[in-house]
């Protein structure tokens, strides 16, 4: 028996080997490691994807804040020159002004003291000379001017813009001039667009 030859192993007996033809256990394992290498690379590549977009999206929203801020300062800006109210310089008659129940100088309130200071300096811009204003018995918003050279008054209420009220009082002291009327007793404006006068009695 010691010098009967060596018996071949037939492939069927050989086939659960898990050494393979060619192959190493070494090449097996380098080759799963790239492949989860590569999985790892691939994870990577798709953070980095999307922080991309998230950073994209932050950056344009980001921007369009920016444009709606720089605009909505524009127009606020222009809104506020337009629609704010200006400031006026508060007017203070220089000439006296008396109550026609007692004479003496009316006790006035402040935007009435206003808004003759303010009918003053209008009639002086149209070139005449106020020399006093009244204040009639009864009324509250009423208050007549007395001109320098004419020998009636100027009947002006407070409703009223001061500024149109000398205006149509200039056209009407105009008027009576061409038509050779000197004198009056009163001219009233204290009407939208109507102007009314009495004849000197």
């Amino acid at each position: 028996m010691e010098n009967e030859p060596p018996k071949l192993i037939r492939t069927r007996a050989n086939r659960h080997s898990t050494i393979k033809s060619g192959r190493t256990i070494g090449e097996r394992r380098e080759k799963l490691e790239t492949a989860s290498e590569r999985a790892a690379a691939r994870d990577k590549v798709k953070k980095h994807q999307k922080l991309r977009v998230i950073f994209t999206s932050l950056g344009f929203v980001a921007f369009i804040a920016l444009i709606i801020f720089i605009f909505s300062s524009i127009f606020k800006t222009e809104e506020d020159a337009i629609f704010s109210p200006t400031i006026s310089v508060p007017y203070a008659p220089t000439i006296e002004v008396v109550d026609a129940e007692t004479g003496l100088k009316s006790d006035i309130t402040g935007s009435m003291k206003e808004y003759i200071g303010q009918a003053e300096a209008d009639f002086r811009e149209s070139g005449y000379i106020p020399t006093k204003v009244v204040r009639p018995i009864g009324s509250v918003r009423e208050v007549d001017f007395y001109l320098d050279g004419y020998t009636g008054y100027i009947k002006l209420t407070t409703d009223r813009a001061s500024g149109v009220s000398v205006e149509d009082a200039d056209r009407m002291i105009k008027y009576l001039s061409g038509i050779n009327v000197a004198d009056f007793s009163y001219i009233d404006v204290r009407i939208d667009r109507k102007a009314y006068w009495k004849p000197l009695e």
